[in-house]
């Protein structure tokens, strides 16, 4: 389920809504920091969220605040963990129920926020709507346990319960988003996986058409066997241990 094995090309033919909003994640970041342009700076301190503004009236920062992001490890962070846990979901819920499903949790948290921190409190970034979603395969595991493999339940818990730990004892993070978000995912899996299809990887590829006919190749002696099955893996856990250790000790 989280092993992606895609091209670049297919990931996007295959996940558009992910595809466009981890786009727009590095777009605002480059546009802000990188490269600041007045533009998209103005359109930063418009956008994130600060409770004091939301309750003056700026009630749009509640939606806005989930696409900035503070600094590159934030970005990339978020990004890299919707690549990887966004793409089963997206399919099974279908683009308009999944747009819907990563808003209302991405909300659920910055509500939490606005009506839990104080009102000088700044906060961006999608990890409400990013909690949310282990928020809904938490659902699976308990009550739809045929929508996921063991290996995608083991990986989720793994991920989750690290999140968690770093959520409590880093600074300057949103706890609110992240506790929230989580329960709005949970909450909202009943209303959402109702009648939903498992997710398998296989449904999304192109076969080559069998003619039914026998083919000699003269190369298949020189032919090896490559274990990417392991590879992957094995480079899946490397960047999710390179990005824990990244965003406990450099941010």
């Amino acid at each position: 389920m989280f092993i992606r094995n895609e091209s670049f090309k297919d990931f996007l033919r295959f996940y558009p809504v992910i595809s466009t909003l981890v786009t727009i994640h590095i777009l605002l970041w480059i546009t802000t920091e990188v490269i600041p342009l007045s533009f998209f700076m103005e359109l930063k301190q418009l956008g994130v969220g600060h409770n004091g503004l939301i309750k003056s009236g700026e009630y749009w920062r509640i939606v806005t605040a989930m696409f900035f992001h503070f600094g590159l490890m934030h970005t990339l962070f978020n990004s890299f963990t919707l690549v990887l846990f966004g793409p089963a979901l997206e399919t099974m819920l279908g683009k308009m129920k999944f747009i819907l499903f990563y808003l209302l949790t991405g909300v659920g948290g910055n509500v939490a926020t606005l009506y839990l921190a104080h009102d000088f409190v700044i906060h961006a970034g999608a990890s409400g709507a990013i909690y949310g979603l282990f928020g809904i395969y938490v659902y699976m595991m308990m009550y739809k346990k045929h929508l996921m493999d063991d290996q995608s339940s083991q990986i989720v818990k793994v991920i989750l319960i690290l999140g968690l730990i770093m959520t409590f004892l880093r600074t300057n993070i949103n706890i609110y988003a992240h506790i929230f978000g989580l329960l709005t995912g949970f909450a909202l899996g009943p209303l959402l996986l109702h009648n939903v299809r498992p997710f398998f990887t296989g449904t999304l590829k192109r076969y080559a058409v069998d003619d039914n006919e026998i083919h000699f190749d003269p190369d298949r002696w020189r032919k090896k066997r490559i274990p990417w099955k392991k590879i992957v893996l094995v480079l899946f856990w490397g960047a999710i241990l390179t990005l824990v250790i990244l965003e406990m000790f450099v941010r």
